[in-house]
């Protein structure tokens, strides 16, 4: 008996050591320290090697070259610190990778301090159910037609914290005069989260763009400027984009604005009516085990990557579709097309009105998801990715996801042809690789650059025909010294709403 129990200590004692030295052995190849509890974020740090596999997929346009694709943006020459004050309510934000579904849904963020937002929206901020929490103070700004929307803007000429810069109109990206210079190509990007992008990342589609579009340009020794401005901000959907065109946009006389968005509004609960509720867990125990496990061993890590990254369960649903529409070639006319559709459609067509009075063209991208039926992720690394496609989407399942995005981009080329305006079809091009995702819709900074790169090839075939027929780049317009709509900056207010409670 001696002998047995002896004999179990030294195999236990071995199987123990034995795993001690495979955790730090994992360690080391896998370049931890020690002891870590964070998990790694999927934040494309392979750089600009991890698209070069997909970079010759995309049809180049003749006059493009290769090597244009490695070459960066200048450095923002409007980049300052941020405000010691900022700094510190920066500060105050949890930097958990779950906080955002932790944190109540109508209490306010820190982060949107930095904003300037509709003096109209907040009305009283303590009788508004979101402001009522901010921390006694917002910066606010009076809308030029008194109406709601857009609901915030960027606080112009500022460095923000998260790395955020902006120019005279709280717009995303280096100074730029608002009146035309003779020889300039105007071009404005719209958008919500995905075309503002990331804030911490250095630089956005259309900062890629016009820095690609004027070294073009000086290489083919043609003497016009290309300026390639973003007017996009997080969280908005086409009614708020078509007021931000209204307003900031169209007076700044652009050539050509490109819209890019179809994540906001992409709401499967339009066309599923009892949409069943539940708590969304990966399949089986062992894979919720090893996935709690993975922020303290290397190890659990491993297996958890090996065995997690599948499409959670879901409950059934079923997908009310609405009755005589053709799936494959939709009605665009019709006020019942899915996922807010026939919104979005009635914004875009204000938008090429607002156009239209100042001589603009409306262009409009395809937009890419990463959802796929049958997608398989790493569940370490596209640990994001694959909650935000299984939480935040909850319950719908990929291949209904895939189906609906797919659906709008048919919408969107169909409404492009009948207008007979140009359509970026970023989606055709854009690989469904999970290491150019943060999350189902946002980009990595090697993803960024590949989409940048993929717009760049269609809209030339654009600017080449304007130039060619000398449409481009037009007369220097009459315009003030002042954008109309930015006379008067944004101002502080302060409140305390335990007072009036």
């Amino acid at each position: 008996m001696r002998n047995f129990v002896g004999n179990a200590l030294l195999a236990l004692v071995s199987i123990l050591f034995c795993v001690v030295m495979a955790e730090g052995a994992t360690r080391v190849i896998d370049g931890l320290p020690p002891v870590s509890l964070d998990l790694p974020e999927n934040t494309g740090a392979l750089g600009v090697d991890t698209t070069v596999a997909h970079l010759d997929a995309v049809p180049r346009a003749e006059s493009i070259k290769r090597e244009l694709f490695f070459s960066d943006p200048p450095l923002l020459p409007n980049r300052t610190k941020p405000p010691q004050e900022w700094i510190e309510l920066d500060a105050k934000i949890p930097r958990s990778q779950a906080f955002e579904r932790e944190v109540e849904l109508n209490s306010f963020k820190i982060w949107d301090m930095f904003k300037a937002w509709n003096s109209v929206l907040v009305g009283d901020p303590c009788k508004h159910s979101y402001f009522k929490s901010a921390p006694g103070k917002l910066f606010i700004y009076d809308p030029p037609d008194g109406k709601p929307r857009p609901n915030f803007r960027f606080l112009p000429n500022a460095s923000a914290p998260d790395g955020l810069v902006t120019n005279a109109f709280g717009w995303r990206g280096p100074p730029v005069p608002f009146k035309r210079s003779p020889k300039t190509v105007r071009i404005v990007f719209v958008g919500a989260s995905t075309t503002a992008e990331i804030h911490h990342y250095p630089f956005s589609v259309p900062e890629y763009v016009g820095n690609w579009l004027n070294r073009w340009a000086a290489e083919r020794k043609l003497d016009i400027r290309f300026e390639v401005l973003n007017a996009g901000r997080e969280s908005i959907g086409s009614s708020e984009i078509a007021a931000v065109v209204r307003q900031e946009v169209a007076p700044m006389r652009p050539d050509l604005v490109v819209y890019y968005e179809g994540g906001n509004q992409l709401h499967l609960a339009t066309v599923v009516k009892d949409v069943p509720k539940g708590d969304p867990k990966p399949e089986g125990r062992m894979a919720r085990w090893l996935r709690d496990m993975a922020p303290y061993s290397a190890l659990a890590r491993r297996a958890a990557a090996l065995t997690g990254g599948s499409e959670w369960p879901k409950p059934d649903y079923k997908i009310e579709w609405p009755q005589g529409l053709d799936e494959d070639d939709p009605d665009i006319t019709r006020a019942d097309l899915p996922v807010n559709l026939s919104t979005i459609l009635g914004d875009l067509d204000s938008i090429r009105a607002e156009l239209a009075k100042v001589g603009s063209e409306l262009a409009v991208g395809s937009f890419h998801w990463l959802a796929k039926d049958g997608l398989e992720l790493n569940a370490i690394r596209h640990k994001p990715i694959l909650e935000n496609l299984n939480v935040s989407y909850f319950p719908f399942r990929y291949r209904d996801l895939e189906r609906m995005t797919t659906f709008e981009n048919r919408v969107f080329a169909k409404y492009t042809k009948e207008r007979g305006i140009p359509f970026i079809d970023v989606a055709r091009y854009m690989p469904f690789d999970p290491d150019l995702f943060v999350d189902a819709t946002h980009n990595t900074e090697p993803g960024i650059r590949l989409r940048a790169w993929i717009v760049l090839q269609q809209l030339l075939p654009v600017i080449e025909k304007n130039l060619a027929s000398g449409a481009w780049p037009k007369p220097v317009p009459e315009m003030g010294d002042v954008h109309p709509a930015f006379t008067v900056p944004p101002r502080e207010i302060t409140f305390d709403c335990k007072k009036t409670n």
